[in-house]
């Protein structure tokens, strides 16, 4: 725990140089008011990480979180549109049901059917994608075609900040205290450090597993609403390739490929890095598609320090060894 309290240190630290260095050349940077809008720019890869953490903690990964958004998203755009006076409430609801029985499909498939996760993520994406064509044959819903209340909900802003970067916060410290407070949170922690010492002490390694999913596609439902509401659109390639992103932003934060390692606030951080490096590329006149490079440079670094930080441990616990022989 101290090494990842020691790497969220360092991202802390990587993300106030970042933002230091870009102020330097671009003070308006920095304003109060650009700020609050990178972090709400951010708050969508920032909710899907922390699903995506939870997923990863067990030693599974979601591929289809980008894929659950959109289609979820779609749903609600289309349900605005067929009954514009339905209430913002409903709506939520609406997303947050869908998306976690589309989370669940996977951990139905990794638990009962024992097929691995990657493959399984990855069949769901393309089928929830191919959903979306279906229902809307590849039609757009547009912001003339959605309700002000429908999209305004994100935008109304509250002591400064968009409805949108709140909702961010409160999943955040709801998240907090599932990792740390809840039975939930030390069995998603046990499995992914060692599931088959997890099973001795009583922990159903698949049913966590279940569970996990059903976050992530919990989070991936609301951020689908969130999404459409925010950006007034709603079309098939919607958050094409955000996976990477939210995969990138959970690695980068400190969060262990091999699971059973990594926290939120870490996940976070390495959100907001993204999130920063994002909005900083068109202040600097570097093309935004080299984000996609960097997000991969950065899953690479990450994977390869972990690694590293794993190698170190295990010759220390060597040598402890040996001095006790």
């Amino acid at each position: 725990m101290s090494a990842l309290k020691s790497r969220e240190a360092i991202l802390f630290g990587a993300i106030f140089a970042l933002v230091a260095l870009i102020a330097t050349r671009f003070p308006g940077f920095v304003a109060p008011g650009n700020l609050v809008a990178v972090f709400t720019d951010t708050t969508p890869l920032m909710i899907l990480a922390m699903g995506q953490m939870v997923v990863i903690l067990t030693r599974c990964i979601d591929l289809s979180v980008a894929a659950n958004l959109a289609l979820t998203g779609m749903v609600c755009a289309m349900i605005n549109v067929a009954a514009p006076d339905l209430p913002v409430a409903v709506i939520l609801v609406i997303a947050l049901v869908m998306g976690s029985a589309l989370g669940a499909i996977n951990g139905i498939l990794v638990w009962k059917l024992n097929i691995p996760p990657i493959v399984v993520t990855l069949g769901t994406m393309t089928i929830f994608r191919g959903v979306i064509f279906l229902l809307t044959e590849g039609k757009w819903i547009n912001a003339h075609e959605m309700s002000p209340t429908f999209t305004g909900f994100p935008r109304a802003e509250f002591l400064g900040m968009p409805v949108l970067g709140w909702i961010g916060v409160v999943i955040a410290i709801v998240m907090m205290v599932v990792m740390a407070r809840t039975t939930l949170g030390r069995a998603v922690y046990a499995v992914g450090g060692n599931p088959h010492a997890a099973v001795y002490t009583g922990i159903d390694v698949g049913k966590t597993q279940f569970k996990a999913f059903v976050i992530s596609g919990m989070l991936a439902g609301l951020t689908g609403y969130l999404w459409v509401a925010r950006y007034s659109v709603a079309y098939v390639d919607i958050a094409g390739g955000f996976e990477l992103d939210v995969v990138a932003a959970c690695v980068i934060g400190g969060v262990s490929i091999a699971g059973g390692a990594g926290t939120v606030v870490g996940t976070l951080l390495g959100a907001l890095f993204l999130g920063v490096v994002k909005n900083a590329l068109p202040v600097v006149d570097v093309s935004p598609f080299w984000q996609l490079a960097i997000s991969g440079a950065a899953i690479i670094i990450a994977v390869a320090f972990n690694a590293k930080s794993g190698r170190s441990k295990g010759r220390v616990i060597l040598k402890s060894a040996e001095h006790a022989q």
